[in-house]
């Protein structure tokens, strides 16, 4: 009897309905450079979001999920790095070793151009993971792939320091690693929220001032004002077009938001007079190198951060996890069990 595995496959055209429960082949034995990864678990972002419902088209049977955490099981000839029992998470950019951006698309991200992790096994190239922070479980390791490197990323790139002042939109899974980031490297927090039960729940984290956008349509003022008028200096920014110009407006001049997502679409007007004379910096940021990884891992381990896991799903039940995810009723990060 061949040998196969558990996983889940979205079918064209794609839906959540069309996110199926299947067995395909066991991947077999890694041959040289190559690791076999037993996976435990991955997480959802936005992103596998919009190629479970097929806003991001992939060929029928296609295997979601970028994010994946495991323990390696058997390890090729020449491989080094990594030893069978090893605990490993995935990267978004397996290709990315170190050094600025080398991708423009999502065409050799596992779970969008490739199959990704919704899985019980793979086998890969060694660099396709780097090791998981010691004492994580596999559902918090997998959290670090998307939403915790780009978090990671953003505050570094913009010149994050102690005493500095930064802004996380919303209480996603990016934006609560950011918070945590943040005051770990000595920063103040300060945060928006729809729902004033969430932001009891970022307060409690510790963020030093918080702002309903909802009630408040002038939000990035009223930040700039618990500043003391200075502005922040750092502006996670997950919305887009929407919410750039509060954004803008929260910020001192100088600030650096760092754009990484589009909830309220791919395409608006920019401020740009406001932009420029704040003499304020826009960047684009799509997650982040394996080097800027494994010095994440290291920052995680030092720091004793843990990731804030909202809830968790079981592999067979992914479609109930981002209908979870859909309803926006999440704090945190969003799990799944393999």
């Amino acid at each position: 009897m061949t040998a196969t595995i558990k996983a889940v496959t979205v079918q064209k055209p794609g839906g959540l309905d069309k996110l199926t429960p299947t067995t395909l082949p066991d991947p077999g034995a890694p041959s040289r450079g190559e690791i076999r990864v037993r996976l435990h678990a991955t997480s959802l972002n936005y992103h596998d979001y919009a190629v479970a419902i097929g806003a991001l088209p992939t060929p029928d049977g296609h295997i979601p999920m970028a994010d994946g955490a495991g323990v390696v099981e058997a390890v090729g000839e020449g491989v080094t790095d990594f030893t069978e029992g090893d605990h490993v998470v995935s990267l978004f950019f397996p290709h990315w070793h170190d050094g600025p951006p080398q991708f423009g698309d999502f065409s050799t991200v596992p779970g969008d151009g490739v199959d990704g992790y919704a899985r019980e096994a793979v086998v890969l190239p060694s660099h396709y993971f780097t090791k998981a922070p010691a004492g994580w479980s596999h559902a918090e390791a997998a959290t670090i792939t998307t939403a915790g490197l780009t978090a990671w990323r953003c505050l570094l790139e913009g010149g994050l320091k102690a005493g500095d002042d930064v802004l996380v939109l919303g209480t996603g899974g990016v934006s609560i690693y950011a918070l945590q980031i943040a005051q770990a490297f000595g920063a103040r927090v300060f945060a928006t929220s729809s729902s004033d039960e969430k932001l009891a729940r970022v307060r409690k984290l510790g963020a030093a001032g918080i702002v309903n956008y909802k009630t408040d349509p002038a939000w990035g003022e009223t930040v700039a004002k618990l500043t003391g008028g200075r502005g922040v200096d750092i502006v996670i920014e997950v919305g887009g077009p929407a919410t750039l110009g509060q954004s803008i407006a929260a910020g001192r001049v100088g600030a650096t938001l760092s754009l990484v997502g589009v909830l309220t679409g791919r395409a608006g007007e920019v401020p740009t007079g406001a932009l420029m004379r704040k003499n304020q910096r826009l960047i684009g940021i799509t997650v982040g190198s394996r080097a800027q990884q494994i010095d994440m891992v290291r920052a995680m381990e030092v720091t004793g951060i843990r990731p804030v896991i909202d809830s968790t799903f079981a592999l067979a039940n992914l479609a109930d996890a981002f209908r979870h995810e859909e309803a926006g009723a999440h704090f945190g990060k969003i799990a799944v069990t393999i």
